[in-house]
């Protein structure tokens, strides 16, 4: 009867971790899960107490630390408009430092010139320094 309560609890924790989002209800969780286990065995309810304490503690700190830093990472692959910096671009329209237009792999984005004062022919290469709002800022080869 005891593993269906541990099993129970287990579930709420996982439950309750999907709004909290912190590892730390799931890591609970995790404890309560093993307890449950040790439940089936049939031993007394403070070993039953014990694995779940000294399990939860052990998922707190080895663990929970390890998948945060996992989830709070940057993807390992720029997407967007992040991907757009450092690439190559031809100018299609002039570009000063307020306006023109630039064709980035295919795609025609509004851009303004890096330094104050420098326009930039269409037909010229240039690096996409970065994007602003939806403006490439760029700079000459």
């Amino acid at each position: 009867m005891s593993a269906l309560v541990w099993l129970g609890v287990a579930i709420l924790f996982v439950i309750a971790e999907m709004m909290a989002g912190e590892l730390v209800l799931l890591m609970l969780g995790g404890g309560a899960l093993a307890a449950a286990g040790v439940a089936l065995l049939d031993p007394p309810l403070w070993v039953e107490v014990v694995v779940f304490a000294v399990i939860s503690v052990l998922l707190l700190v080895g663990v929970r630390p390890v998948a945060k830093r996992h989830l709070m990472s940057r993807p390992r692959v720029l997407t967007n408009t992040e991907a757009l910096t450092g690439r190559q671009a031809l100018v299609t329209e002039p570009v000063d430092e307020h306006d023109g237009r630039v064709k980035i792999g295919g795609e025609v984005w509004s851009a303004r010139a890096l330094n104050p004062g420098e326009t930039l022919a269409p037909g010229e290469h240039v690096t996409v320094v970065e994007i602003d709002g939806a403006t490439a800022v760029v700079w000459r080869v």
